[in-house]
């Protein structure tokens, strides 16, 4: 007796071959795609950069509106409260009445207390790699300063007064940028336009810098290794935003932006930092101006981003003229510079 036999369908898998090719086809597709997700989250990045220099800009035109003129960067003269920062007294203007109402712009701010120790967003870069507290929670940084000048900040006046246990430098003179200790500035006085001026830029958190050592040569540098004397600080520029003084909170245009700009102090060294002959409103700078170069930099390639005084943001390329870079960055200099 013969079987019958049912027709079997036969069955059959990827061959390994096949298996590493389909591989290498996802690998080759995942290459080609993931930069374009890159340069997809920078642009996101830039754009929410800029949209944080926007928020300063009208944060400071609302600040003008009641008070009847800018904020000063600081506020050297009697009493204890005076390194206050812009980045402090803008805070309403920005949704930041809860911080604000932990500060008393009468007294010093406190170290690891509000508002010195809070992370305010709109100060943060996000393409800052140092989105982080300074020590152990302490401070928090910037990622933007307001412009400062060409290099001169301040004259210190030689008077000084004692409050309690401590002496305070009573008033000096203001330099050539858009903000500097005790300004009062009104649009008015901006008189190479508000459009051509330099009102806040990038900055990098955690720059190194030198201070207190020496009194800057009377033109600005070409060179900060040869500004070797005084206190050489590890990574501490731009990482209090609370602190008005222009290492803390500001930049100047000695150098153009993203400039590679190295500093020692005969044991200390670092690829890229600043100088500051003296801090503002401290007693050793009792008659003496305050030199610095702070540059303006960035994390996004090529480029810092910039506000200007009227309110609208700019992308300034490293290649622009230093010339031009120091026009737009005083005040009343007499120059309208539109190249830029």
């Amino acid at each position: 007796m013969s079987t019958l036999r049912m027709p079997t369908s036969s069955r059959r898998g990827f061959t390994l071959i096949e298996l590493l090719v389909v591989i290498a086809i996802i690998a080759i597709l995942i290459s080609l795609l993931l930069p374009a997700v890159q340069q997809a989250r920078e642009a996101a990045r830039r754009t929410h950069c800029r949209n944080n220099l926007k928020q300063i800009g009208l944060a400071l035109h609302n600040y003008l509106d009641p008070f009847g003129s800018f904020p000063p960067s600081m506020s050297v003269g009697l009493g204890p409260g005076g390194q206050w920062s812009i980045h402090a007294r803008i805070l309403p203007y920005l949704d930041g009445e809860n911080i604000y109402e932990t500060a008393d712009l009468e007294q010093s701010y406190t170290a690891g207390e509000p508002p010195a120790n809070i992370r305010v967003g709109t100060y943060i870069c996000p393409s800052d790699v140092n989105d982080r507290p300074r020590d152990g929670g302490e401070y928090w940084p910037t990622s933007y300063g307001y412009n400062a000048g060409t290099y001169t900040v301040y004259t210190h006046s030689s008077q000084t007064a004692m409050v309690g246990p401590d002496t305070f430098i009573l008033g000096g003179s203001l330099a050539d940028g858009a903000f500097g200790p005790n300004s009062s500035t009104k649009p008015r006085d901006y008189l190479d336009g508000l459009t051509t001026t330099l009102c806040f830029a990038e900055v990098k958190a955690f720059t190194p810098y030198i201070r207190d050592g020496q009194d800057g040569p009377v033109d600005a540098p070409e060179d900060l290794t040869v500004l070797t004397a005084g206190d050489f600080k590890t990574e501490t520029g731009h990482t209090e935003w609370v602190d008005g003084r222009v290492h803390q909170t500001g930049f100047t245009t000695v150098f153009p932006p993203n400039a590679t700009t190295p500093i020692t102090d005969g044991t200390n060294s670092a690829a890229d930092g600043d100088f500051t002959s003296c801090r503002e409103a401290k007693t050793p700078c009792v008659g003496l101006p305050v030199r610095a170069a702070v540059t303006s930099r960035s994390w996004h390639t090529g480029m810092v981003f910039a506000l200007l005084m009227d309110g609208s943001v700019r992308s300034i390329g490293d290649n622009i003229g230093l010339d031009i870079w120091r026009e737009i960055s005083t005040r009343n200099g007499g120059e309208v510079s539109y190249g830029f």
